[in-house]
């Protein structure tokens, strides 16, 4: 397994197992709070709410995506340019769900996990790897290009978030790491958000 991912993964397996051990504090100071509602937010949450997960399964489900994803994508790329790209989708997140969840949506709740880093590396695979065929865990028999899957993905979680149909999970928040992702990716190509940044 590639080093960063190994990090990721264990870094996350860690702080789960502290979180275990500590009890709810824990979340209260690390996890995303949006501002103005009944937790303290301060600028760390920002990154620091991805590290924390609130199951097993929570953890198990973004762990093996991380390394489903993001191991072909540090293959590829450098670890600095990897790292970078999961962290910036992280921190998109983070913004938009307080942006819609928090002003919008009015949600008073932490926000925990590494989903919005996941789903921006998700993105980042659809464009690298276009065609290759992603295997649902649950579903083995569905097999769907990864540009499709990202497509259809993006879509649910959208039509989630609007509707509030699934309390409890921050839609916004994937879709901040997908957008998030989306920006590395173009940054990296020389491209800014509206198509090639211009030559010094």
């Amino acid at each position: 397994m590639p080093p960063i991912t190994l990090a990721l993964i264990l870094l996350n397996v860690s702080v789960y197992a502290l979180a275990v051990a500590t009890g709810p504090d824990i979340v209260r100071v690390f996890g995303l709070w949006p501002p103005g509602s009944g937790g303290a937010f301060h600028v760390w949450q920002l990154v620091t709410y991805s590290f924390l997960h609130g199951s097993l399964l929570h953890l198990g489900l973004n762990m093996v995506a991380i390394w489903m994803f993001g191991a072909a994508l540090e293959r590829r790329w450098s670890d600095l340019r990897y790292l970078l790209t999961y962290l910036v989708s992280v921190v998109v997140a983070a913004m938009t769900q307080i942006a819609v969840s928090g002003y919008f949506l009015h949600a008073s709740g932490p926000v925990i996990g590494a989903s919005g880093g996941v789903f921006g590396l998700l993105l980042a695979y659809a464009m690298y790897f276009p065609n290759r065929v992603i295997v649902i865990i649950f579903l083995p028999f569905i097999r769907i290009p990864a540009r499709t899957f990202v497509l259809g993905y993006g879509a649910v979680e959208l039509f989630l978030g609007i509707t509030n149909t699934t309390a409890g999970v921050a839609h916004f928040a994937h879709l901040g790491g997908l957008f998030g992702g989306w920006l590395s990716v173009q940054y990296f190509r020389g491209r800014g958000v509206f198509g090639r940044r211009p030559s010094p």
